[in-house]
């Protein structure tokens, strides 16, 4: 298939294009929740259906907002990593309709990323 603007003289085809498609909508969220243990963090379904997921040391939490979260224009994932005292945290942000395998995705190298601190023994 050959596409020619009428005025530029310009043509190719839809294969030097490199045409594709690309996932969009929301998809499924349980690809992201399912990434969460009850022996690891706390999950919470507020009044609005809002789900609110932290660490149980509270340093990790994430937010899903299928209506958006309020005071914002149509976040729909948030993503945060408390700092120490010496290294600043961080924050990601997904509007609701990122594909929710971007945001599984996104979650699963922020938890790969992370280590369980060994506690000292009592005679240590």
């Amino acid at each position: 298939m050959t596409v020619a603007p009428v005025d530029s003289g310009f043509s190719t085809t839809v294969e030097a294009l490199r045409l594709r498609e690309w996932q969009l909508g929301p998809g499924q969220p349980t690809l992201v929740m399912d990434q969460f243990s009850a022996e690891d963090f706390h999950l919470i379904v507020d009044d609005r259906a809002d789900v609110h997921v932290s660490s149980k040391d509270g340093r990790f939490y994430l937010g899903w907002f299928p209506l958006g979260r309020p005071g914002t224009g149509g976040e729909g994932w948030k993503i945060a990593v408390s700092g120490t005292a010496k290294v600043r945290g961080y924050h990601l942000s997904f509007d609701t309709e990122t594909p929710a395998d971007i945001v599984a995705a996104a979650v699963a190298r922020v938890l790969e990323t992370s280590r369980r601190v060994r506690q000292p023994s009592a005679h240590e």
